[in-house]
């Protein structure tokens, strides 16, 4: 079968279209064609090894998964013998950032891991993009533990986790202000934002206005400069390590700064079925939509990744692999 394969770690030239033997699935799993994939930070950040320490996961000297692609969507074509729930011709979409594997033409995946059938609402290619994005979302979310009526900025509000953030903080309740650059806002406001500041119009770090949780979905901004926009008891979260690391140091050692606002740094635990299946509910019920910016086909693989990786998406990137 077809497959995007890469035998080292490095920039988007070291994934290559490729062949492999296609996967039989155990008693407890399905064998999906898939159809869709996207390219992802996660992939992008493993293929890289831009964090060192990813390596002691993924493969010290090398790869131990060859093929990278945490999200897919595509339809069963075989169920092991026990496998309950779920049967050939079923179209589903799931999350698998331990063995990967949907940047290629099938895989396998236990019906008791993170999958679920499509929602009726949106198209097979685009269910690709439900998961990774907005899992991260989520498990930030509820590690700031916001509550209904919550003031919460989004910095980043645009990126594939940004965007699936705030229509999950709408979904809790929250007040929400983004922010942007000039040829998002629209979109943003759109996605149910309370007010949007656009960064190249406006320097947030001089509003007004406080927040109980500041998010920082893209990782370029930080504790220091966020604080003063914190209420009391506040929290930061970013996506991103910070400069040096710091968002870990400053999360284990709060005591030695004041308490009062602090910075977070949740580590991600695995999708479960229920959030996959609260996943499919919210965009089932028009609280949350996955934003699209573009799609390619599987042998673009790496103008895919170098667009990725050039920090200029919008929402989500496609990998088509039957059109």
């Amino acid at each position: 079968m077809k497959a995007i394969l890469y035998k080292k770690y490095g920039p988007p030239c070291v994934v290559y279209l490729g062949y492999i033997d296609c996967p039989q699935p155990k008693s407890n799993e399905l064998l999906v064609e898939v159809y869709a994939s996207t390219v992802n930070r996660t992939d992008a950040g493993l293929r890289s090894a831009k964090y060192f320490i990813s390596r002691f996961w993924t493969g010290l000297f090398k790869p131990n998964h060859q093929v990278l692609g945490s999200e897919f969507a595509g339809i069963v074509v075989k169920c092991g013998n026990d496998v309950l729930g779920f049967k050939v011709g079923d179209q589903v979409f799931g999350y698998n950032d331990i063995t990967f594997g949907g940047h290629a033409a099938y895989l396998t995946i236990s019906f008791k891991a993170a999958v679920t059938t499509v929602p009726s609402n949106i198209s097979l290619h685009d269910a690709a993009a439900i998961t990774e994005g907005a899992h991260y979302a989520l498990n930030i979310i509820r590690a700031a533990k916001v509550k209904e009526g919550d003031n919460v900025l989004v910095y980043g509000a645009t990126g594939a986790i940004g965007s699936a953030g705030v229509q999950i903080l709408k979904y809790f309740g929250c007040k929400v202000t983004a922010v942007c650059n000039t040829k998002n806002v629209k979109l943003v406001k759109n996605l149910g934002f309370d007010a949007v500041i656009d960064y190249q119009q406006e320097d947030f770090t001089k509003i007004k206005r406080k927040f109980n949780f500041i998010f920082d979905a893209v990782g370029k901004s930080s504790f220091s400069i966020c604080k003063p926009l914190l209420q009391k008891k506040g929290v930061y979260i970013s996506t991103e390590l910070g400069k040096n690391g710091q968002n870990i140091f400053l999360t284990l050692f709060h005591w030695l700064y004041k308490a009062n606002k602090k910075v977070l740094f949740p580590i991600s635990p695995d999708l479960t079925k229920e959030d996959i299946i609260l996943l499919k509910e919210l965009v089932e019920k028009n609280w949350f939509k996955p934003v699209i910016d573009s799609y390619y086909k599987l042998e673009d693989i790496e103008k895919a990744y170098t667009y990725v990786e050039s920090e200029q998406k919008t929402g989500n990137v496609i990998l088509k692999i039957v059109d």
